[in-house]
């Protein structure tokens, strides 16, 4: 491996690989091939290091590998994955973690609460994101006109996530977790272009990624609006009669997966094709939204994320971690 140097250089020499993560409590999550770690800083100062086997669905099914289905599969396994992570984290950071493998019992429990949380998070969303926005458009009176409709609703959509995100960019819980988060996109960038996995050359790198779920959750923003137009347009052709607002945000649900794949492979796009003018272009909002939702780490935490990844890579550091099963 080679040392970096400017960082122009840098994002020059970087490819886009199959490795991804997330910023967790204290910690990051990386995913390589056929395996998830999560490395968690602990209140004394340590570090655990949890590793998971990891076939994702698309790799099991055949039929899950198609293009755009791939993508909403995807989606959805990684937000099962994420609070999962999520979980352990807040474990390992508040010192509550012994190592211990709960009992069967205890195993139900968690999932049962972890399947509860992620309803409940989920159905909040929805609220917020998706059936207010169409309740204000609906009583501006942009009904008749489905363009115009779609487009104010996702104005007050990409609005409301702005804000969402500008808001609890202000808690310091959260703020460091935004610390973790260009942890792993610095992280990732020092592998992506060659250098041996430092803090000194994972610190000299962006913290800005084209292939960051950030990026992807403007994707999906922007592509609602001209899909949901399209749906919208077709519906009284089909049916036969002008949606209620029920009727629209029924849909508008049906169609989200196809919205979620199709973003999904614009952003494997973005990250392979990063180097082309045209695409820096089109990926330029998305980079600029994680100067919200990405902060610059400290050296800590870029070891906590360079430890997740080494040992997602199969190559274990030569410090002693805790691990725990």
């Amino acid at each position: 491996m080679t040392e970096l140097g400017s960082r122009e250089a840098r994002l020059d020499l970087a490819q886009d690989l199959p490795v991804g993560g997330q910023a967790v409590i204290e910690g990051v999550m990386m995913r390589a091939a056929g395996k998830i770690v999560t490395a968690v800083r602990t209140p004394d100062r340590g570090i655990v290091v949890r590793e998971e086997a990891h076939i994702p669905w698309s790799q099991r099914w055949r039929l899950l590998r198609v293009p755009v289905l791939r993508g909403a599969v995807s989606f959805f396994e990684m937000l099962i994955v994420g609070m999962r992570t999520l979980n352990f984290s807040a474990e390992m950071a508040g010192g509550e973690g012994g190592g211990a493998t709960p009992a069967t019992g205890g195993v139900w429990k968690e999932r049962l609460a972890m399947a509860f949380t992620l309803a409940v998070s989920l159905g909040a969303g929805l609220g917020l994101f998706f059936f207010l926005p169409l309740f204000v458009a609906q009583h501006l009176g942009m009904t008749p006109d489905a363009l115009a409709f779609n487009g104010v609703a996702g104005g007050i959509r990409l609005s409301l996530l702005l804000l969402y995100l500008w808001g609890i960019s202000q808690w310091q819980d959260i703020r460091r977790v935004f610390e973790y988060h260009g942890a792993e996109h610095k992280s990732i960038f020092a592998l992506e272009a060659g250098a041996e996995l430092t803090v000194e050359n994972a610190r000299r790198c962006s913290r800005f990624h084209p292939r960051c779920g950030t990026s992807f959750l403007l994707i999906v923003t922007l592509l609602a609006v001209l899909v949901f137009a399209v749906v919208d347009g077709a519906f009284p052709l089909v049916f036969g009669h002008p949606q209620s607002l029920l009727e629209r945000f029924a849909t508008h649900m049906a169609v989200l997966p196809l919205i979620s794949g199709m973003g999904f492979e614009l952003l494997k796009f973005s990250g392979r094709k990063r180097h082309h003018p045209l695409v820096q272009l089109m990926s330029a909002p998305g980079m600029w939204l994680q100067r919200i939702t990405t902060r610059e780490p400290s050296d800590d935490q870029l070891e906590v994320a360079l430890v997740a990844l080494r040992h997602a890579l199969g190559q274990p550091s030569p410090q002693a971690y805790s691990l725990v099963s």
